[in-house]
């Protein structure tokens, strides 16, 4: 395999940013922003979202929604009410984000007008579900009753007892069957926003116009069936969703002064001391005061092998105390704690639209009104136009208008977003919406930070060479009795090395910027760095080529100990590689990735060292952090698009400017949670691989879901052509294909084969 690497990249061209790291050298500034993915410097920055003064953030919980066009709607409704900012519907969750300046009384008045159930929630409490039982629903007892009632005129109407009371009978089934839908319906019309519920209201008054009352009948029966399926359907994925939150128990044992009192979450306070006894679920955040135990902490990161937890370790709400009582200081109130964010996280990721769905939103934008006018047409054009019969024309428009309803292509993308998100935060990772879970399968390049990401971040002593008659105790007493001062990562390894021995006390320390440290020991002043340091103190290093040459092309970092005359040896140190950093590159590469890079501020030799032993296709080293920004745009206007994985904290700035950003470690990092587009809660790079084959599966039901919903219209319209086609079949088309997208989409909340075997693994030369 052909190493490429590339040093230090230098700016100051007088280009825009994205021109200035981007191959596409002469660009300009539009085009530079569009070769590189839309990213501009704007969102190296973060992104900050600031409510305009007098405005407000409330969450609705909505009930009785079961269709994807319907929630369009009505999220457009809401929107246009004067003193609203925005509203976003989430159909997954059954929640509606509006920001107002309007009472939230304005805005349940004009839910409840469209037929629909608002109850506001609570930012702290547990929230009683909006939506009932499916089967104590009133739209299906609506459905139970109206289906009777159809048996019942149906059996009289085939044995052709009492005609006039069978049509009764019909009718009474179209007003029960179809009552709530022309409540919608007719609330649909005065806003000019007509959606399903006014279709198949239309249908079914038509049908009663012209005297088919046994057509109208079954469309109002089917069609209330059919949403109550869709309904139960629904209910249990946003079940699933809600399910998150409820893993954290209501109230916790807790421990004041020297009574032990029994509490709801919500009046736990930052420093309480929680009990917790064995087999009981964690309720708050916070550390381990006292005992010892094993937690399973499945909830957060996905790991199902129990963590042991003693003193001073970090749990987490919703997670299981497997054996053992613990005592824990509460670090967070039940609002902030890891599991709410998650929650929260998951509810805002689902509600944004992926690409796939926008253009399904604005299909359906189009196309409704144009199925509206060829209706019209088909019913009064060959009547007015070729005097041909009224009712047959008019009967064809109505079914016409049935087929046509967007329903099942409109729900076909958010029901499959909103199953894959759900699944991937029970494995412990945190997709921030549809946009990033699409993107993640058609990304052909990824980016590493190797500190902390590839590597353990924990820097350790591999190697001591002594050079000058000291020995090897003696001579690691005076390198940490130096370090002892420094907070550098690299001195603190020294430190720890030395653990146990009688340090060399030094005084007057001083740290170098980028070179190392001084002191004095002894009344002569010792040096401890790297070999520019030594360079710049004029010593002649030639000796000791081959052995300081050796250390780093095992990418290992290599400290000198000395005076300005005297060099007395080495320390060798090295970020070890994570156990899992090889397996995982190479199920990247299994997975179809085509180019794996890492960035590092480490010099050459140590950046090559660890991109061969993980069979990487390049490296950047000796980067400051502007540097590896300008890094990550380059590698995005090469391939189009990039991944970023990071820690979240120190390399934030890159994860914004790539096109997706995956931050590692979120369960212990508040600000991981907030700066990645995915974030893997644990430390598992082999996730990534999951994350990709979730998003292969994601793309491939989304594409056979719009697909079946256009190939279904398509064929009943040939049906029709060929006066094949009745309202009761169009409105069992319709359902069907409804209920079928979203069976098919609730597939994704299966749990997928872990680790990823997908691919042969790819040939390469190391």
């Amino acid at each position: 395999m052909k190493l490429d690497y590339y040093t230090r990249i230098e700016n100051g061209t007088g280009r825009s940013p994205c021109q200035e790291a981007c191959c596409c050298v002469g660009a300009d500034a539009e085009n530079a922003r569009a070769h590189c993915g839309g990213q501009t410097t704007a969102a190296i920055g973060g992104i900050v979202n600031k409510i305009e003064e007098g405005f407000h953030k409330t969450v609705f919980s909505i009930s009785g929604m079961d269709c994807g066009d319907c929630a369009a709607k009505l999220e457009k409704r809401i929107a246009n009410i004067p003193g609203v900012k925005s509203a976003i519907f989430n159909f997954g969750a059954g929640k509606l984000m509006v920001e107002h300046a309007i009472a939230d009384s304005a805005i349940v008045k004009v839910v409840k007008q469209a037929g629909y159930g608002a109850i506001k929630e609570n930012k702290t409490a547990r929230q009683p579900l909006a939506e009932t039982h499916w089967w104590k629903n009133v739209r299906t007892l609506a459905t139970v009753s109206s289906g009777v009632t159809m048996t019942i005129a149906t059996v009289l109407d085939w044995l052709g007892i009492a005609e006039g009371f069978v049509v009764w009978l019909y009718a009474l089934t179209a007003i029960v069957g179809g009552f709530h839908a022309a409540k919608s319906g007719l609330y649909g019309l005065r806003s000019l926003s007509l959606d399903m519920n006014f279709l198949m209201t239309a249908a079914i008054v038509g049908a009663a116009v012209i005297g088919e009352w046994s057509e109208g009948a079954a469309v109002a029966v089917l069609f209330s069936f059919g949403n109550t399926l869709q309904t139960y359907t629904m209910d249990k994925t946003r079940k699933s969703i809600r399910s998150l939150m409820e893993l954290a128990p209501p109230e916790a044992l807790v421990r004041r002064g020297k009574e032990e009192v029994r509490l709801h979450v919500e009046d736990i306070v930052v420093g309480d001391i929680v009990i917790v006894k064995p087999g009981d679920r964690i309720a708050m955040d916070g550390i381990v005061h006292s005992g010892v135990s094993a937690v399973n902490q499945a909830t957060i990161t996905g790991e199902s092998i129990p963590v042991e937890k003693t003193a001073g370790d970090m749990v987490y709400a919703g997670t299981v105390n497997e054996h053992g009582a613990l005592e824990i200081t509460v670090t967070k109130t039940a609002e902030n704690s890891t599991l709410a964010k998650i929650s929260h996280l998951v509810e805002e990721a689902q509600a944004q639209k992926a690409p796939s769905q926008q253009f399904v939103d604005v299909f359906a934008k189009y196309y409704t009104p144009l199925v509206l006018v060829a209706a019209a047409g088909v019913m009064v054009l060959p009547w007015l136009v070729f005097q041909q019969p009224f009712a047959p024309w008019f009967y064809n428009g109505l079914v016409l208008l049935v087929i046509s309803c967007p329903c099942a292509l409109v729900i076909s993308t958010p029901v499959s977003i909103v199953s894959a998100i759900g699944n991937a935060s029970r494995q412990g990772v945190l997709i921030k919406g549809g946009a990033y879970l699409e993107e993640m399968g058609s990304i052909k390049a990824i980016a590493f930070d190797k500190t902390g990401t590839l590597t353990q971040g924990r820097p350790v002593v591999t190697d001591i060479v002594v050079t000058n008659g000291y020995s090897e105790n003696d001579f690691l007493a005076m390198a940490a009795g130096i370090e002892k001062w420094s907070e550098h990562p690299l001195g603190q390894a020294i430190v720890a090395r030395a653990k146990g021995l009688k340090l060399q006390p030094a005084t007057h320390f001083k740290a170098l910027v980028g070179r190392g440290a001084q002191a004095v020991i002894d009344g002569q002043t010792m040096y401890i760095g790297n070999v520019r340091l030594f360079e710049d103190l004029d010593h002649d290093l030639a000796p000791y080529g081959e052995v300081l040459a050796d250390l780093e092309q095992q990418g290992k970092t290599v400290m000198l100990l000395g005076t300005q005359n005297r060099i007395f040896g080495m320390i060798a140190v090295a970020d070890t590689l994570r156990n899992e950093s090889r397996e995982a590159i190479n199920a990247l590469h299994r997975a179809g990735m085509k180019h794996i890079t890492m960035l590092t501020g480490d010099n050459d030799r140590v950046a090559r060292a660890i991109a061969k032993k993980l069979n990487l296709d390049s490296f950047y080293s000796e980067l400051l952090p502007e540097d590896k920004v300008a890094a990550v745009k380059k590698i995005a206007c090469d391939y189009g698009k990039l991944v970023m994985v990071g820690d979240g904290v120190n390399d934030a700035p890159s994860l914004a400017v790539a096109t997706v950003g995956v931050a590692m470690g979120g369960a212990g990092s508040d600000v991981a949670l907030e700066t990645a587009d995915v974030v893997l809660m644990t430390d598992d790079l082999d996730k990534l691989a999951y994350i990709i084959k979730l998003s292969h599966k994601t793309v491939t039901i989304i594409k056979e879901n719009i697909a079946f919903a256009i190939s279904i219209k398509i064929i009943f319209l040939v049906l029709l052509a060929f006066g094949m086609g009745n309202l009761w079949l169009a409105v069992l088309a319709d359902m069907g294909a409804s209920l079928l997208v979203t069976f098919n989409g609730m597939r994704l909340m299966r749990r997928l084969p872990f680790p990823l075997r997908v691919l042969p693994s790819r040939l390469a030369e190391s």
